[in-house]
């Protein structure tokens, strides 16, 4: 199936309800987009939880290994890994509780979106989480 994103008044809808985001591939230097883009979306009030191995924290925020090591509701998770990697982080994400799965711009896969689609997921792809912000 073509991915169809949402419109844009349901994105900000999303957005402007939203409180708390996984942030997959979150990493801890500053010259990454994921750093970048993350930081601008803790700045405006978003509780963050960087999902990543290989660091401890960002901005403050204790980070986890894997989704699965998640507590509690997400409203949003948002990845950033390739595009190839999607499918498995989807196949990760089902199994807590969250309500929409964001791929950042650049980031398309149909299978993932299918699999997310048959798990009455909402999907965002292909859009920048701070890019839409700025249109609240």
């Amino acid at each position: 199936m073509t991915v169809v994103n949402p419109d844009h008044e349901d994105i900000q809808t999303i957005l402007y309800q939203a409180k708390r985001i996984a942030v997959v591939g979150l990493s801890d230097k500053p010259e990454r987009t994921s750093y970048q883009v993350a930081k601008y979306i803790h700045d405006a009030g978003y509780d963050i939880i960087p999902v990543n191995p290989n660091v401890d924290q960002v901005f403050g925020c204790n980070a986890v290994s894997k989704l699965e090591d998640i507590q509690g509701h997400v409203d949003i998770v948002n990845v950033f890994r390739r595009s190839e990697y999607l499918l498995d982080v989807a196949k990760e994400a089902v199994s807590i509780d969250f309500d929409v799965f964001w791929a950042q711009l650049g980031l398309v896969n149909e299978k993932t979106y299918d699999f997310l689609q048959e798990h009455d997921k909402t999907v965002i792809m292909d859009r920048c989480i701070k890019i839409e912000h700025t249109g609240l």
